[in-house]
């Protein structure tokens, strides 16, 4: 099975305790304080990792994307471009979220959007890079990440198994640490649509990638089986409640639950234990019951 060390000191795949990221994602409604206490109490819950999400507005989207007007109830502003301002950290705010996490020993990191942001991140100094599913197939951004010459995980939701080869293969020439993330991009994902047993099919198409699971179900019962299968990373959204507005919060895991499920994990890795069938020491009580 494949590993590798993603930050210095932390390894992924193989033998290593599944690698659980906390996914901030824009559920910090805005809000640089709320995102700090985002921060702290993902590492109280036990995630290795907190992620964001960066964006550079006027590389993303045209004009008109931006100017078009914006009525959701999860909106920000008027517009979609006042909505998706509301929600952007500024790059000195990016840099003081870092710091944070720093101060807390948890790993910082962050998906970008695009080429501003990435070369940002780059120069921030996140240890890995993170592609959204709704990248996967943007082949020559994924081109520019991979020479940065960092670890990548890539989300592979709204992406056909082709696709997910064509991106394994691309990356392949540049000899990076990678990662592909199974996902079903719904919020909530019902669990009909899920298919865990793509994490098995990935670990065999591609044997030296650290195959994880982006979950956006509700509950923790689906992802635990996720890691029961074999997936090294987890990734699950983290809020603070779910009742605030964005469209994230009714597929994300409140503190409780966020904490449940770095324990069940736990729990279950532990009891996966060995292939090896023998008596346990646990046993011998019982066995010398049943034996008089």
């Amino acid at each position: 099975m494949a590993s590798f060390e993603l930050v210095p000191g932390c390894w992924v795949g193989g033998n290593c305790p599944c690698f659980i990221i906390a996914e901030i994602g824009q559920n910090h409604q805005g809000d640089i304080n709320i995102a700090k206490n985002m921060i702290e109490v993902a590492k109280k819950c036990g995630a290795n990792c907190v992620k964001f999400q960066k964006s550079d507005l006027n590389s993303r989207f045209n004009k008109a994307a931006l100017d078009r007007p914006y009525t959701s109830h999860h909106s920000w502003g008027n517009t979609y471009g006042q909505h998706r301002a509301h929600l952007e950290f500024s790059e000195s705010q990016f840099k003081e979220l870092k710091k944070h996490a720093e101060r807390h020993e948890i790993i910082f990191s962050a998906s970008g959007m695009d080429m501003v942001s990435l070369r940002f991140l780059n120069q921030l100094g996140v240890p890995f890079f993170k592609i959204g599913s709704g990248d996967a197939n943007n082949y020559s951004l994924i081109q520019d990440v991979a020479r940065f010459g960092k670890p990548l995980i890539v989300s592979t939701g709204m992406q056909s198994i082709d696709t997910v080869q064509k991106v394994y293969y691309l990356l392949k020439q540049f000899n990076i640490k990678l990662g592909f993330l199974h996902c079903v991009s719904a919020y909530p994902a019902p669990p009909s649509d899920i298919n865990l047993r793509v994490i098995q099919s990935y670990q065999e198409k591609f044997p030296d990638v650290v195959i994880g699971y982006s979950g956006h179900e509700t509950g923790t019962d689906i992802s635990i089986a996720a890691v029961a299968l074999g997936a090294k990373i987890l990734e699950r959204h983290l809020t603070l409640d779910k009742t605030w507005k964005g469209s994230d919060h009714c597929a994300s895991l409140d503190p409780e639950e966020f904490q449940q499920l770095v324990s069940q994990v736990r729990n279950v890795e532990t009891a996966l234990g060995s292939h090896i069938k023998i008596v346990r020491e646990s046993e011998i009580a019982c066995y010398r019951k049943s034996t008089g």
